[in-house]
């Protein structure tokens, strides 16, 4: 007996490490050289792989594809019909699977329904991509990112609520957590 779920309806291939309590719910199909963490959740028609690591504690929300070329650390939540792409000028008739672009992930960030995240970025720890964000480069972490292409346009705390700073550039989230802005960048005190 295994130690994660998976719907009757999806497909894991071969060569795949699925961690205990992590749920693949209807339609989603997990490709070969895969590695997922404990404590995931993956919402109906995803496909995810080959060859992608995701991490522990990752919530990946209905419709989305990950491809080969992406990596997932702890805690990211990906929303709904979110997309990922892995190469940057794709024409169907010429094969460019030795050019796929790194995208990673990091720790606790969060993107929103419907944002692209093109290859070659770095998402930055505890960033929130808004809803039908395009991200088309490196995002800051705790960074708040909105539009087309995306802009920041403030800071998030570790709980994803906006951060007011004031003018000793710190400040408190509502979970107690103290955060200052140093050298253009939000660090957790």
């Amino acid at each position: 007996m295994s130690s994660f779920f998976a719907h009757e309806s999806s497909y894991i291939d071969d060569n795949v490490t699925i961690g205990e309590n992590t749920k693949i719910w209807h339609f989603s199909h997990i490709l070969s050289h895969t590695t997922i963490g404990k404590n995931c959740s993956f919402g109906q028609n995803c496909v995810v792989g080959p060859k992608v690591k995701v991490g522990n504690g990752v919530k990946v929300q209905n419709n989305i594809s990950i491809y080969e070329g992406v990596e997932i650390e702890d805690d990211v939540f990906l929303g709904p019909s979110m997309v990922f792409t892995n190469v940057i000028n794709p024409r169907a008739f010429i094969a460019r699977k030795d050019e796929f672009k790194k995208t990673l992930l990091k720790k606790g960030c969060s993107i929103g329904a419907n944002a692209t995240i093109v290859c070659g970025v770095t998402i930055g720890e505890y960033a929130l991509v808004g809803s039908g964000a395009v991200v088309n480069k490196d995002v800051k972490p705790y960074a708040l990112m909105v539009g087309v292409p995306a802009k920041q346009i403030g800071w998030v705390g570790v709980s994803g609520n906006t951060l007011q700073f004031n003018e000793d550039n710190e400040t408190y989230d509502s979970d107690g957590r103290k955060y200052a802005i140093i050298d253009g960048r939000v660090k957790e005190l």
